[in-house]
């Protein structure tokens, strides 16, 4: 499973990035927020993955933050939504903006999306809205339901790993946020994960 990748930005296309990273040239898709956030080819740059595995394929998707990584699974996961639907969504509407239309039952804000009409938008709000907590009230990552969690260090990926293991949204990204409080901005992945999990679990 990679699940990150740091390297150098060799090339980008309307629905693509090329990271070089150590000589390997990895191919991966990305919605065109991503791609506008990686910056000038040549530069450093660090993308959050999701590895798609099919019968005939192998694919990478890209993302810039944690929560889009985390949105892209949670769509994904919706009958009917596929990755380059997911993507499209993604490309149209910040985490934020998605997670205030889905917690408000907005169909015609997802509908945005090309690809997504009105019957698919309704899916997505209906299957989403009792995973997703309530709406957060500041630029956070899915599910902080008011609870801010910044958007340096690993407190996205600490919060995409509680999801994982199967914690609600607002109670992991609560959890994630109580630890990073706690340790500090330079607290590693590890020390935040096994932190935040005790919290989760009181």
């Amino acid at each position: 499973m990679i699940a990150k990748l740091k390297g150098r930005l060799d090339s980008t296309g309307i629905d693509h990035a090329i990271i070089d990273v150590g000589g390997v040239g990895y191919l991966v898709g990305a919605s065109s927020r991503t791609l506008a956030a990686l910056g000038p080819v040549g530069e450093a740059v660090t993308v959050h993955t999701e590895m798609l595995v099919s019968e005939d394929s192998i694919r990478l998707v890209g993302f810039a933050r944690g929560e889009e990584r985390d949105w892209f699974r949670l769509l994904i996961g919706v009958q009917g939504v596929g990755s380059r639907v997911a993507l499209a969504i993604l490309s149209a509407l910040e985490p934020l903006e998605l997670h205030r239309a889905v917690a408000a039952g907005d169909k015609a804000m997802v509908a945005r999306a090309n690809g997504v009409g009105p019957k698919l938008a309704l899916r997505i709000v209906n299957e989403l809205k009792d995973k997703i907590g309530v709406a957060p009230t500041a630029a956070g990552p899915l599910g902080s339901g008011g609870v801010s969690i910044s958007a340096g260090g690993y407190s996205a990926d600490a919060l995409s790993a509680l999801q994982n293991l199967g914690f609600r949204p607002a109670e992991a990204s609560a959890a994630v946020a109580a630890a990073e409080e706690e340790l500090g901005e330079e607290a590693t992945l590890d020390a935040l994960v096994r932190l935040a999990l005790r919290k989760a679990a009181k």
